[in-house]
């Protein structure tokens, strides 16, 4: 009779960037007692105020109710800022060049050297001595269900909850409120939150961010200026933050003159 395999080891990973879906699946899951050993969050440095009041509140949440649960914060050695201006290039047509000014499509340097590159980092320190299969939990809702085909790792195991309970982005913000989470009411003006400083963001979402935001408004009015005396890079191809605040100037004085 042959003996049987045995069975390999699993750690259990929560992606929790600290957005309406990766709380909710992160409650959820500790509501149904599902297998956690570490809960990552990756900070990039340039969150909303808000969002990293809302990550102590989650903690504050944990040492309450699931004192043997902890989040890892997860940084990268250097900042926004010096990867911004002071990164010195070491290949390509602009070797020996600092500075990867603002991100556009060509370069999302935020999400790789923020982000990415922190977490794969942490991830091979995890496996480097280990023999055992990693899964990781993101929280993807199930009307964003098209995600998941992209977001492929040939080397773990990737799940989605809320996907295999089908929630909604919706389901997953009422269930955040009905457990008191409310984000200091920034879900009240933006249907998702990624770091404000963002250019892919819509021009209605940098409207309300002119608006209603002007301390991170005013911060990035300073780095674009910065941008634009050292490398002649605008926000956007299309507007400055400055033009911007002319834009939104101009369409506030044409309401008020109806």
């Amino acid at each position: 009779m042959k003996k049987q395999e045995k069975k390999q080891k699993q750690i259990h990973i929560v992606s929790f960037s600290g957005g309406k879906d990766s709380t909710a699946m992160l409650l959820r899951m500790l509501e149904l007692n599902m297998p956690i050993h570490y809960i990552l969050c990756a900070d990039t440095g340039m969150e909303f105020p808000e969002m990293y009041n809302h990550i102590s509140d989650v903690k504050i949440f944990l040492q309450k109710y699931y004192p043997k649960q902890k989040i890892t914060i997860i940084k990268s050695d250097k900042d926004f800022l010096y990867y911004m201006f002071e990164h010195k290039k070491t290949q390509g047509k602009n070797k020996g060049k600092k500075g990867y000014m603002w991100m556009d499509w060509r370069s999302r340097w935020c999400t790789s050297k923020l982000k990415q590159e922190p977490i794969q980092n942490f991830y091979k320190t995890l496996e480097k001595d280990n023999d055992f299969e990693i899964i990781e939990y993101h929280g993807i809702a199930k009307d964003e269900e098209i995600r998941t085909k992209k977001n492929k790792n040939n080397k773990r195991k990737v799940v989605y909850p809320l996907v295999d309970w089908g929630w909604t982005e919706s389901d997953a913000l009422k269930y955040c409120y009905s457990k008191g989470f409310f984000w200091g009411g920034l879900y009240e003006y933006f249907s998702r939150l990624s770091c404000y400083l963002c250019p892919f963001q819509k021009i209605g979402e940098l409207r309300i961010l002119y608006y209603y935001f002007p301390n991170e408004w005013a911060y990035m009015k300073e780095l674009d200026d910065k941008n634009i005396a050292l490398y002649n890079r605008k926000f956007r191809a299309d507007y400055s933050i400055r033009e911007l605040e002319e834009k939104f100037k101009k369409e506030s004085a044409c309401k008020s003159n109806k």
